[in-house]
């Protein structure tokens, strides 16, 4: 059975490159943006900065490309989550 990067069509040799790691605020939310290239396909992930949950994937032909579905993904995604003001 040939392992799961073969399957894909790509080598087992492959590594991330032009990683990229940066923390911003989307829809009122802090969040990491992890983007980084495999091959002639770049990965972008967004999550949560605490506690860390990622929420939106996306890939693209370029790193603006991947990044901005991912983003337009999170964007939705935070839109529609709820927040509560906490009085203490």
């Amino acid at each position: 059975m040939a392992a799961p990067c073969e399957r894909r069509g790509r080598a087992d040799h492959m590594k991330p490159e032009e990683y990229s790691r940066r923390q911003t605020e989307l829809a009122g939310w802090p969040v990491t943006i992890e983007t980084y290239r495999l091959g002639d396909v770049y990965y972008c992930t967004i999550s949560n900065v605490d506690p860390g949950a990622r929420f939106a994937r996306a890939e693209g032909p370029t790193r603006e490309a991947a990044e901005q579905q991912a983003t337009e993904k999170a964007t939705r995604y935070l839109g529609q989550t709820r927040k509560f003001d906490v009085k203490r």
